[in-house]
């Protein structure tokens, strides 16, 4: 048996990079797997390696800023499998540059993806979970939750603003057994930074998959527990002081 067996699972951002990992992680432990994203291919890229481990998975490419397309991905999801156990928030979008040369665009961008798209899918889920009796959600967020890192002011805010997110759903969902709680993580080796040579790219880095079993351990818990916030990285990286 699997940790996660018959919990029925969205994850966004599931085509590459963490959420990848975690899909992996997740359908190693039993759980049925919807996976979203922008990117269709990738997602059945994803798709066919979870597939692999006998885990039942269904592509929905989703654009998670697009309130239309974040409702008709849960929609779909309740028609085919009657619930949702577990939504993991992991599509992420990261750009920055000095402060005072940020574009408005850039700073819009980042919040859309990062802040207003754990909101929809959060709100579509506490509907489902409220009526079902219990779920629980897990938004991806960063060490620069805690410590900021220079030059990167949209990404910083909007994991900040994430917290405050992650909290006031737990408060809002805590007497209807639906669980908020977050996941920070620090230097994760994700495909873009594996091809990167930019200075922070080369920093100590632990790889998805290892991530990914703190992910399964939080999702695993009974409900009347919550792990609300697990930062989780490198034991060699700069992050007290860092910057």
């Amino acid at each position: 048996m699997g940790l996660l067996d018959g919990k029925v699972t969205i994850i966004t951002g599931a085509g590459t990079g963490i959420g990848k990992g975690i899909a992996r992680a997740f359908a190693k432990e039993g759980a049925t797997l919807v996976l979203a994203s922008r990117n269709r291919e990738r997602l059945e890229e994803t798709a066919q390696e979870v597939q692999g481990y006998g885990a039942t998975a269904r592509v929905i490419p989703t654009d998670v800023t697009d309130e239309g397309q974040v409702v008709a991905l849960f929609e779909r999801t309740v028609a085919e499998f009657g619930r949702v156990d577990i939504l993991i928030n992991n599509s992420g979008a990261f750009d920055g540059g000095p402060f005072e040369e940020l574009s408005l665009e850039t700073w819009q961008k980042v919040l859309n993806v990062n802040l207003t798209g754990p909101f929809l899918c959060g709100r579509e889920a506490m509907k489902i979970m409220k009526k079902q009796g219990g779920g629980r959600i897990i938004n991806v967020g960063s060490i620069s939750a805690q410590m900021c890192r220079p030059n990167a002011a949209p990404y910083n805010t909007t994991k900040h603003g994430l917290v405050g997110l992650t909290k006031s759903i737990a408060l809002e969902g805590r007497d209807y057994n639906v669980v908020c709680s977050m996941l920070h993580p620090g230097n994760v080796l994700t495909e873009r930074r594996a091809a990167s040579s930019a200075p922070q790219d080369q920093e100590p880095m632990m790889t998805v998959d290892e991530l990914a079993t703190v992910a399964v351990t939080m999702a695993a818990l009974p409900l009347h527990v919550n792990v609300l916030e697990a930062i989780v990285l490198p034991t060699t990286q700069k992050y007290l002081g860092r910057g």
